[in-house]
């Protein structure tokens, strides 16, 4: 008796390892269709995320307007001009007086580097002024204004200064420069054009004026809080004698405060506002 043996069952078989091998696929592929889901979700997002880092900066740092935007020309003069000035009004006006024997001040303002006018540089007539200087020197003993004007005076300066009128007792005037850094006499200089009556109004104007340039000047700064920078003496529009002090506040606009310059009180006001 033979014994066979039983025939395998390949078909079988082959369909198990299909199976099963499908099977495996379906796994991979759901793992590789997640990870790929992630990592697009990832990069989105990251995206996203850089997109706004690069937002907030442009919000934070954009540029605020300037303090200084706001200021007209006028005040961006004013500005400057007060920065880099050193010496106040008040001890530019003993500086002044005293460059003149007996003299007082009835006029007074704070000028730009080299002017010693509005529209005049001061440079321009530099040998003239020291001609005028020497020949004052020389004659000194002999005028009755006793003028101090030396010819080594520079006539020049580099910074601000303070341009002075300065009347002496018999009512001549005399303009002094001072430098407004250092504080010292750049030029003492006689109006040589005055005649005798017009010195004579001088000294009665002087005469009735009987509130000094630095009285007026706390007079107009308690009115108006601010900076000294020009002050004046001279008839208002109803034959008042006055000081015109201009004072300029922290946001550098000029108020001009009239001060009666026999009383002490405040007679007007006016606020520059460029």
């Amino acid at each position: 008796m033979t014994y066979d043996p039983r025939p395998k069952n390949t078909g079988f078989l082959r369909a198990h390892r299909l199976r099963a091998a499908g099977a495996a696929c379906v796994v991979l592929t759901a793992a590789l269709l997640t990870g790929c889901g992630q990592d697009s979700g990832s990069t989105s997002t990251k995206t996203e995320t850089s997109e706004a880092a690069r937002a907030v900066p442009e919000r934070t740092t954009s540029s605020s307007p300037s303090p200084s935007a706001s200021l007209t020309k006028d005040q961006e003069k004013r500005k400057k001009l007060l920065a880099s000035t050193k010496i106040t009004f008040d001890k530019a006006v003993t500086t002044a007086e005293g460059a003149v024997k007996g003299g007082k001040v009835t006029e007074l303002d704070l000028k730009g580097p080299g002017k010693s006018d509005d529209d005049t540089d001061a440079s321009a007539s530099a040998s003239a002024s020291v001609s005028a200087s020497e020949s004052a020197s020389m004659s000194a003993s002999a005028s009755p204004s006793g003028s101090s004007a030396s010819p080594s005076a520079s006539p020049s300066a580099t910074g601000p200064e303070w341009v002075a009128t300065v009347v002496a007792k018999d009512g001549t005037e005399h303009t002094v420069r001072i430098d407004a850094v250092t504080g010292k006499v750049l030029q003492s200089v006689e109006d040589t054009d005055q005649d005798a009556q017009e010195k004579s109004r001088t000294a009665a104007r002087i005469a009735k004026a009987t509130q000094t340039p630095q009285q007026a000047a706390k007079a107009a700064t308690d009115k108006a809080k601010g900076t000294v920078t020009s002050l004046d003496l001279d008839e208002n529009d109803k034959n008042v004698l006055v000081w015109s002090v201009d004072v300029v506040a922290k946001d550098y606009k000029e108020t001009t405060v009239d001060i009666d310059a026999a009383s002490g009180s405040v007679t007007g006001q006016h606020v520059d506002n460029d």
